[in-house]
């Protein structure tokens, strides 16, 4: 388990997101998560909502079901499953400015948003058939809190689909001090687990059928992508270069840490999950 040398708090993971609130969804959109490119043709568009369908495919979603997604950001992936496969989907964040953008843009009767703390939340037990959580198991600082709380609202046989950062569980000492330590620490990671933690926080939770695939060739374009689009606002938009340059900015050094990311998907450092398990009947 990778963790930064000061941990964050929830209400510090929350402050991230809504301090860079413009800058997330300048570079990354709505949604606020990687592209899957499954054949390399896709465009960054269209890679993003395969990666949504993958885990609608994995989750075996279905209409009329009801799904939880775990730190939904702001709201275009639980609208796209509401809209695409016919489900009942409530999204849940930590951010003020993100649950603000998802209601005002893509509530609806049949997608909802609370702004909250998945490990200290509301559902009612066994109410839920598919959790999703994309990219957010890292901001959690305990895993298993995390898991032991999805294992409570899923109803019996139900899924859960995540896609995980990990730390390769073989990074050398270099790597984890120049690579993944500063990354959970500019980027608000209270941990990044690697593959066999994940799994077994999940069996400790009583999740079975548990596979894990690793798709960091898959997904690793995304970071290329978002550095150019980084690079044009540099020079296109003169806020990035003021906040940038503003020293009371508290996390714009994340958005030099793009840059780390790609060196570490690049040496193997860090790795992409995604993980399925399922809740027994």
């Amino acid at each position: 388990m990778i963790r930064p040398r000061s941990l964050p708090s929830p209400e510090d993971v929350a402050r991230h997101y809504d301090e860079l609130d413009r800058f997330y969804r300048d570079i990354w959109g709505d949604h606020v998560h990687h592209g899957y490119w499954e054949d390399g043709g896709e465009t960054a568009e269209e890679a993003v909502v395969k990666l949504i369908d993958l885990a609608a495919r994995r989750g075996e979603v279905r209409g009329g079901q009801r799904v939880c997604d775990i730190g939904c950001g702001y709201g275009a992936t639980a609208a796209y499953l509401a809209r695409l496969y016919g489900v009942d989907v409530t999204g849940i964040t930590l951010s003020a400015a993100q649950f603000e953008y998802a209601t005002d843009r893509y509530a609806s009767s049949q997608c909802h948003f609370i702004c909250g703390d998945w490990v200290d939340n509301d559902f009612d037990g066994e109410s839920v058939d598919v959790a999703v959580g994309i990219e957010c198991l890292s901001h959690v600082a305990s895993k298993s809190r995390f898991f032991d709380q999805a294992y409570r609202v899923l109803k019996p046989g139900g899924r859960l689909i995540l896609f995980i950062w990990l730390a390769n569980g073989h990074a050398g000492a270099r790597q984890i001090r120049l690579l993944l330590e500063p990354i959970c620490r500019e980027g608000r990671l209270p941990s990044m687990a690697t593959n066999a933690e994940v799994i077994r926080f999940a069996e400790d939770a009583g999740f079975m059928g548990i596979e894990m695939d690793e798709l960091s060739s898959r997904v690793r374009r995304t970071w290329s992508m978002c550095a150019r689009r980084l690079a044009s606002k540099l020079v296109t938009d003169r806020r990035y270069r003021r906040y940038l340059l503003d020293s009371s900015s508290s996390d714009r050094v994340f958005l030099k840490t793009i840059f780390r990311i790609i060196l570490a998907y690049r040496t193997g450092a860090m790795q992409y999950g995604l993980f399925v398990g399922r809740k027994p009947e």
